[in-house]
């Protein structure tokens, strides 16, 4: 009786989580002559893809494309290199001040990004950033979570396999790319995952320090499409370019749904 009603809260929750999907998917598809008329709103008569050309043709949608994969990834190389070494430093090195240095990193996780927008701002403008993909990338290259997830596999790793790789002469930089990263796969991915999947529909932070369409990403360009006077209430063409910004996420997911899983369950996140 306990497991049954576990399930049903489980089933209810799932179901409210993915209801608002459902209704974008359905909306996307209604011509809109039918977008006002229709008294269900999960079911459409005569369902069209003219919302999707539509919304493809006035959105510049490979330019948005091409801005947000080289924002994620630019973000997430750097961000595997920073913390990679960091942790290695808080797993294996002892120097002074190490465990108030590690209190600082961890202290960083409870801060709101939202705090941090007006000083990252005064920055990127002193450094003439403003307008640019660097201006987006830059304070993100650096990830508390990330060092701490990471650190945790690390200290898991025998300090034996450290000493045999020092008798046979490997510098650490040859230790720490043989042996820890090999080890800590499935924490890259995990991690990966979480970054990729921030990154790629972060709003605040781009919204504030773009303003062209050649730096823009996905999100603040199709909330700056959705508030244009053009659209009006056009949800259908307004939903279809929400569908095509979050598609290549649902795709992804439900490919790669059991890896996901795997590496969070290998990288010790319950």
């Amino acid at each position: 009786m306990h497991r049954l009603l576990n399930q049903m809260v489980i089933s209810l929750l799932a179901l409210g989580f993915v209801m608002p999907l459902i209704w974008a998917a359905v909306t996307s598809i209604t011509p809109s002559s039918e977008m006002l008329t229709r008294s269900n709103p999960f079911a459409v008569t005569e369902p069209t893809f003219g919302n999707y050309f539509k919304a493809w043709e006035t959105i510049p949608f490979p330019v948005y494309y091409w801005n947000t994969i080289m924002i994620v990834l630019g973000i997430l190389m750097v961000q595997l290199l920073t913390l990679t070494l960091a942790a290695y430093a808080f797993a294996r090195l002892r120097f002074v001040g190490q465990g108030l240095l590690f209190v600082l990193f961890l202290v960083q996780i409870m801060v709101p990004p939202d705090i941090l927008i007006f000083p990252n701002y005064t920055v990127m403008k002193e450094l003439h950033l403003i307008d640019t993909k660097w201006a987006i990338m830059i304070p993100y290259w650096v990830s508390s979570f990330g060092v701490f997830l990471l650190r945790q596999t690390f200290k898991q790793i025998p300090y034996e396999l450290d000493e045999a790789s020092r008798v046979d002469g490997c510098r650490w930089w040859r230790t720490l790319w043989h042996i820890y990263l090999p080890s800590a796969r499935p924490t890259y991915i995990a991690f990966s995952l979480i970054s990729i999947s921030t990154h790629w529909s972060n709003f605040m932070w781009p919204l504030i320090v773009t303003d062209s369409v050649n730096n823009r990403p996905l999100t603040v360009g199709i909330a700056i499409f959705a508030q244009s006077f053009e659209t009006g209430a056009q949800w259908g063409t307004v939903t279809a370019a929400t569908m095509m910004v979050i598609s290549p996420l649902l795709i992804a997911f439900f490919f790669f749904q059991r890896k996901f899983v795997e590496s969070f369950m290998h990288a010790g996140l319950k």
